[in-house]
């Protein structure tokens, strides 16, 4: 059948489309900034239409209004990841938080997490009858592909992505077309702490290396302190503006990568229009979903990448805490361990978790003798590799527990040493040197 035939058949108001919906059903909503925000808030102005009906995704950038305390009984959010908007919402018990590792959540979505209806939002077709998912790849193509119920938000401002981003016609449900500028993340303003971080780490980075960079302002320091190397990579789970700035200034070019050389490759992108702007039609950069980007073995293809990520609190151990402050939810797993143990498998891979050494305006030490009451255990004390702060760089792998301690210590800050350094004293029975 012609495409252009079935996308005009299937082409409907965001009523029709969205009554489909079941009660007690399973909606997976796209990522980021490729939320179909439109879609979703159509849904909570008309929550009368629904009953029991779940909202699962990862990071959200959109308003959230399922979230609210008048939505009981007509919308329950299940959290890959917690962000700002739902927060309150598990806290308060009208959310779940699901742990997973990012690259499985594909996989769950065929097994553990059927999907009832897929909200996604799309580019409009090409000439082929292909919409591109844009910057929204990641589980969204997954749960698309699964899907009892696939209704795409068919928006003109979405770039156009190559990779594993593209979805035919054919396997879309309902095609609504409203037109939206994506949501947008700002970079950080830098304080002094962050640029110290952003150094310390760029000093672990070398020309020709492969990178995997989160967002938030220490992704954004490493990227600033690294305008004097060469020939750097990109393969990552998603990457912002800053990326866009080293390509433009000719330190990023991808020319030394063994593995998709030339491209640079992630699952999802979040930044400013800048950054859409740049992807838009870009054949150098690929998109592909979750479980390859960042399943362990793809990660590990990639010799000498260097995985950045950050962490909430480190005990003495070595354990790291990346998604909670005690028994509250803050965020999720993400990708971290993905590309760690990605990186521990590649040939001279390295793994940093980079965070400031306080909290709370200086009143709180990230690095602690134990973990918080309740806290999650994101990495492990066997997969951790180097911890940088402001302080400096403690490498951790393959050194005991003493040894740990000691390096940890040695990159905490000053008004919280003396703390710890009893602490290592009474429990490893020896003076502090």
């Amino acid at each position: 059948m012609n495409w252009k035939k079935i996308y005009s058949e299937r082409l409907m108001s965001p009523e029709q489309a969205l009554k489909q919906i079941p009660d007690g059903g399973r909606v997976v909503s796209g990522h980021a900034a490729g939320e179909p925000t439109f879609l979703l808030s159509y849904m909570a102005e008309h929550k009368e239409w629904y009953h029991d009906v779940e909202i699962c995704h990862m990071v959200s950038l959109g308003k959230n209004e399922y979230c609210r305390e008048d939505m009981t009984g007509h919308f329950r959010h299940n959290a890959l990841f917690v962000g700002g908007g739902t927060r309150k919402a598990v806290k308060e018990g009208r959310g779940d938080y699901t742990p997973c590792f990012f690259y499985e959540i594909p996989r769950l979505f065929e097994s553990s997490l059927p999907v009832d209806a897929a909200l996604i939002s799309v580019t409009p077709p090409d000439q082929n009858g292909k919409v591109s998912l844009g910057v929204s790849v990641d589980y969204t193509k997954a749960a698309a592909k699964n899907a009892k119920l696939v209704i795409a938000q068919v928006n003109d401002q979405m770039p156009y992505t190559y990779g594993d981003s593209l979805l035919d016609v054919s396997e879309i449900d309902c095609f609504v077309e409203h037109s939206a500028p994506l949501p947008e993340l700002k970079p950080s303003v830098l304080t002094k702490v962050e640029k110290d971080i952003g150094y310390n780490c760029a000093s672990l980075i070398n020309d020709g290396d492969t990178l995997q960079l989160g967002i938030g302002a220490i992704p954004d320091a490493v990227l600033l302190s690294l305008k004097y190397k060469k020939d750097l990579g990109i393969h990552s789970e998603m990457f912002s503006d800053g990326v866009v700035e080293l390509v433009e200034a000719g330190v990023i070019t991808n020319e030394k990568k063994k593995f998709l050389p030339d491209k640079m490759a992630a699952n999802f992108l979040m930044g400013t229009k800048r950054l859409y702007d740049f992807v838009d039609h870009n054949k150098n950069v690929a998109m592909y979903p979750a479980d390859y980007t960042n399943d362990p073995v793809v990660v590990a293809k990639n010799d000498r990448i260097v995985c950045i990520n950050s962490s909430v609190q480190i005990d003495l151990m070595g354990q790291a805490c990346s998604e909670s402050i005690g028994l509250t939810q803050i965020s999720g797993v993400g990708g971290q361990v993905d590309f760690i143990r990605g990186a521990s498998m590649a040939k001279h891979g390295i793994s940093i978790l980079a965070m400031p050494s306080t909290a709370k305006k200086g009143t709180v030490s990230r690095i602690v003798p134990f973990l918080d009451e309740g806290a999650a255990v994101t990495t492990s004390r066997n997969d951790i590799d180097y911890v940088v702060t402001e302080h400096g760089i403690a490498h951790l792998k393959g050194k005991t527990l003493r040894e740990r301690a000691k390096a940890l210590i040695a990159i905490s800050h000053l008004v919280f040493r003396e703390e710890l350094i009893g602490v290592y004293e009474e429990r490893f029975h020896c003076k502090f040197e």
